[in-house]
């Protein structure tokens, strides 16, 4: 963001077409031919159109002689229209689009946003800009010029669109910083040096940020200020018809703007600036800065629900933005319980399992039909005041004026002074007096909510991609969700919206991409989001007992519209958390009311395993102190140690199908098995891999494969080593009962005679359906809640038989819900959760970080880094006493949770959170004890905690020194509160530590 003044020149040479005068006389001659004019208007029409329209000379130079003709004939017949209608104004609206090219010509007022003369924008946009790539890039030139009477009072807009040909179209890294190696030819040949220079300069600006560059020149001598805003191909869609809106909205209008494609994957658009005469709106000299701030917010979120308001002047981007925003707040938040089911939960015995199934069904009942999406967006639109008083209040508090020095307020300063800032009970008050009825008052007094509870923002900084906001989530009702967060992250895109929510400070968790089939699943997964992703890092609290760090996740909604949009997305979410998380030179100060440094440790979820590297050098890039454990699962050449190649997360949960085997005296090879979650998954192939057992049933995302007599095992590895899903198996390799039935496929019959009508609900009820039986299930994926109270009575013994399985280790995480895991527990089902089996994946990244901690750069580099396929030695021991130790403490769980069982008979379900919970209990008293001030024990307990290679390479001291305090303390509560619960069970007696500790240390 800059402010620069330039000499006065236009920037690219004038387009000057040299066979004009040719081309009017075949024109003229075409028209004659055709007889749809008289002939003696013939030179008229033709003369005036040429002359007097002021037409650049690219439209002729473009455009052929037979659609030249057709356009005077368009322009000849609206004026005998215009005429019979005493009409004494022409309206021009010419199109012609070809395959490489379009041309559109059209009436435009300046400074006013007309449905009739955005059409034409929006086209360009969905048509040409928005899908422009390097391979398929489309530049714009437009011009505005005044007509020179022939019944025209307003002025002329002309777009020209052009198919771009680079000069280079494949540059090396070398030269895609070179504006000449990467431009269009046509720019080439028309931008002056000094655009050039100017161009080049954004352009490497925009290659070293995710987010856009946005310059501003004033031109000396004259009041135009030119603005240049460059950012990524692909990284936003409909900006080039929505910054019209907005500069339109401060009474300023263009004479001309330019979109140019680099072979690099940037874009630059370029915009002529001039206020309107007469205008009574603030000066351009002032309003410019405002148009350079809501650009950035504009190109995060170019359209939203709320745009209608915006363009007609009821709200500003910001009040807008700020709508939308708050608009998803309450979509997640106002669908809550009330007052009346609290008393009901309270009421009601919540280890009734029937009890428990009324809860759920009217929890789930309340939320769906109370507040529906389109039902808080109308209530929203009643009220555009309401909404302006809001975001003062909010922009109270969050916006810093930049210009303070100067004591020139900014207009977004101004905007709030002129509102007037009310204290929340006033506008409580203000909502109560207002709205109509209780409904609207709790959706605005939501908003009130979500002001009151921003601790931080990106909103008001230019350079951002996407929205984001730290929560204190302190507003979140207890009933609902009783283990409190500790920090709560939205962040709102144009591709997505998510949620980082942790329980620690210091606490680790994967990010993963949520994608929907079709807008129902998008419905269900836009409504469980928070909720699953508040259990998900929940669960991950419980998992990360045995590691120093606590639970976190993260979530990324795709919208309905942009499934194909994964890594734009998570690039922003990154970007955009990284905004709030660390503060460089020359960026916009934001109010940080958290009052402290944060730092988010993330890893690999669902569909971001390959965006690990991506995120840790991206926040190297931008400064970040903590890049190198910002992220694990990264790439073995950046130290990562990957999970789905060892097998992490599989080892963990293969200990406890082993557990059960040795326990109940099973022999792997004659016992069956359901797995849902295939091959081409990282639990699901490492566990087709590590067994031996004859596995009946895969359901993956592609369909399912099922042979009562065994899945071809040979087959079955081919795809897991390959990494496939199983509508890549060889069917010949199915016995005649076996069958593949594959999502899209209908009306598929099976080798029983039964007809499958639809793919999808048959994969999707699979691992509910009477062929599914099995000695063991072990879910390796799917959705959520796949088994809950609604349907878990399908796996239930019937009268005399025996149940779907006998034994369930829950390999994917929340695959059961915990109302279905105590049903199936009290019919006899030996079942451990998700929190107890799926814990190897943490356990192998907070090790990995705990390298990067201990070694300085190069040792890390010699240690830890995988260079062209040569492992080091010491990574190649690291990773497998990494594995030993997750086989380790798997077993260590299995055993303590069944010896409880036996004894106590709670449900293993309850004693596996009981457990966790009591290690984690644990863990903080005894960072917090005397014991750690004591050398003896604590040299002691961190000779066993730390891995024994780490210890023989550098030695406690040198650990010690390196690995800050507050880690090293959380790896001595975590080590001893785990062996501790793990001996002794979760409600030990009081003199059960002091044995323990005699006994070990």
């Amino acid at each position: 963001m800059s402010n620069h003044l330039d000499k006065n020149e236009s920037g690219y040479v004038t387009n000057v077409f040299a066979d004009k005068q040719n081309q009017m006389l075949k024109v003229c001659k075409h028209l004659e031919e055709s007889g749809f004019l008289p002939k003696e208007l013939v030179k008229n029409e033709v003369t005036w159109f040429y002359s007097n329209l002021n037409i650049d000379d690219y439209y002729f130079a473009l455009e052929s002689v037979e659609t030249i003709t057709n356009h005077i004939m368009a322009l000849y017949g609206a004026k005998i229209l215009a005429y019979t209608n005493n009409e004494n104004v022409l309206d021009v609206d010419l199109r012609k689009e070809h395959e490489d090219s379009a041309v559109y010509i059209h009436s435009s007022e300046p400074g006013v946003s007309k449905v009739g003369s955005t059409k034409h924008e929006k086209s360009i946009d969905e048509k040409f800009l928005d899908s422009s790539t390097p391979s398929n890039a489309y530049r714009v030139e437009s011009y505005r010029s005044s007509a020179n009477g022939g019944g025209l009072t307003s002025q002329l807009r002309s777009y020209f669109v052009t198919k771009c040909e680079f000069q280079n179209a494949s540059p090396t890294n070398t030269q895609k910083a070179d504006i000449k190696q990467v431009a269009d030819k046509n720019f080439l040949k028309k931008a002056t040096n000094f655009t050039l220079g100017l161009y080049e300069k954004v352009m490497r600006k925009t290659l070293d940020r995710t987010g856009p560059v946005i310059e501003m020149y004033g031109v000396k001598g004259t009041r135009e200020h030119r603005l240049v805003i460059g950012y990524r191909q692909g990284s936003t869609k409909g900006f080039f018809s929505a910054i019209s809106d907005l500069y339109h909205y401060y009474d300023l209008y263009t004479t001309r703007k330019y979109v140019e494609q680099f072979a690099n994957g940037v874009t630059i658009v370029a915009l002529y600036l001039n206020p309107l005469p007469e205008s009574k709106a603030v000066p351009i000299e002032h309003s410019i800065h405002q148009v350079m701030k809501e650009a950035s917010l504009l190109y995060c979120l170019p359209s939203t629900p709320l745009q209608e308001y915006f363009q007609a002047s009821k709200l500003s981007v910001q009040e807008m933005v700020y709508a939308y925003v708050v608009w998803i707040f309450a979509q997640h938040f106002l669908n809550r319980l009330g007052k009346e089911y609290i008393t009901l939960n309270n009421i009601l015995d919540s280890s009734n399992p029937v009890h428990e199934e009324v809860l759920t069904k009217m929890k789930k009942r309340l939320r769906q039909d109370t507040f529906t999406r389109d039902y808080i967006l109308d209530i929203l639109k009643r009220y555009p005041d309401l909404i302006k008083v809001l975001y003062a209040n909010f922009a109270n508090i969050h916006y810093v004026n930049p210009r303070e020095e100067s004591l020139q307020p900014t207009i977004s300063y101004q905007r709030v002074a002129n509102i007037g800032v009310l204290s929340n009970d006033e506008i409580v008050k203000k909502i109560k007096q207002e709205t109509a009825n209780d409904h609207e008052k709790l959706v605005f007094e939501s908003l009130l909510t979500f002001n009151k509870h921003v601790l931080k923002t990106n909103f008001y900084q230019t350079t951002k991609v996407a929205i984001s906001f730290r929560m204190d989530p302190s507003f979140l009702p207890k009933i609902e969700y009783p283990s409190p967060l500790y920090g709560m992250f939205l962040v709102v895109g144009s591709e997505f919206r998510g949620f980082h929510l942790r329980f620690r400070d210091v606490a680790r968790g994967g990010i993963r991409i949520i994608r929907s089939r079709n807008r129902e699943a998008y419905s269900i997964n836009l409504r469980n989001l928070f909720d699953e992703n508040y259990n998900l890092a929940n669960t991950q609290q419980r998992k990360n007992k045995d590691i120093p760090e606590g639970g976190s996740k993260g979530t990324i909604l795709l919208d309905v519209e942009q499934q194909d949009k994964q890594f734009v997305a998570f690039e922003k979410y990154i970007d955009s958390i990284l905004d709030l998380l660390i503060r460089t030179q020359g960026e916009d100060k934001l109010v940080d009311l958290v009052g402290k440094p944060e730092i988010l440790f993330c890893g690999p979820d669902e569909n971001t395993a390959e965006y690990m590297d991506w995120a840790s050098q991206h926040a190297r890039k931008r400064g970040a102190s903590f890049w190198k454990a910002f992220t694990t699962g990264k790439s073995q050449s950046l130290g990562g140690i990957p999970h789905d190649l060892y097998g992490m997360t599989t080892r963990s949960v293969h200990q406890y199908v082993l557990g059960i085997y040795r326990t109940f005296g099973l022999k792997e090879s004659d016992c069956t098995k359901l797995q849902t979650g295939g091959p081409d998954g990282d639990l699901g192939s490492n566990e087709i891999k590590i067994s031996s057992d004859k596995t009946i049933g895969i359901v993956d995302g592609s369909g399912v494969l099922y042979d009562p007599k065994g899945i071809d095992r040979t087959e079955l590895t081919r795809l897991a080593e390959s990494r496939k899903m199983i509508n890549h198996f060889d069917v010949k390799k199915l016995s005649s009962e076996g069958f593949r039935v594959l999502v899209d496929e209908t009306k598929v019959k099976l080798p029983n005679g039964q007809i499958i009508e639809r793919g999808i609900d048959f994969r999707n009820t699979f691992h509910t359906n009477p062929l599914a039986q099995a000695t063991i299930f072990v879910p390796c994926g799917g959705r959520p809640e796949s088994i809950g109270l609604e349907n878990v009575q399908r796996l239930l013994p019937k009268e005399g038989s025996a149940p779907l399985f006998k034994y369930i280790v829950e390999g994917a995480n929340l695959f059961i819900t915990q109302e279905a895991r105590l049903r199936l527990e009290k019919a006899g089902i030996v079942i451990f959760k998700d929190a107890s089996a799926n814990k190897g994946g943490v356990t192998s990244s907070s090790l990995e970080v705990l390298a990067a901690l201990a070694f300085n750069d190069d040792e890390f580099a010699k240690n830890m880094s995988v260079k062209d396929g040569v492992v080091p030695k010491f990574y190649e021991s690291y990773v497998k006493e990494v594995q030993q130790i997750i086989e380790r403490n798997a077993s260590d769980e299995f055993d303590a949770l069944w010896r409880e069982h036996q004894k106590t008979h709670v449900p293993i379900s309850i004693l596996s959170d009981e457990l966790s919970n009591a290690i984690v209990h644990l863990q903080d008293q005894l960072q917090a004890s005397n014991l750690w001030e004591n050398d003896v024990i604590r040299n002691a307990v961190l000779n066993r905690a730390f891995p024994k290679l780490l210890l023989q390479t550098l030695g406690l001291e040198t650990l010690l020194q390196r690995v800050p305090e507050s880690y090293v303390r959380a790896i001595f509560g975590a080590f001893l509160a785990s062996q501790f619960i793990y001996k002794y069970g979760a409600h030990p007696d009081n003199f059960a530590f002091f044995e323990f500790m005699r006994e070990n240390f």
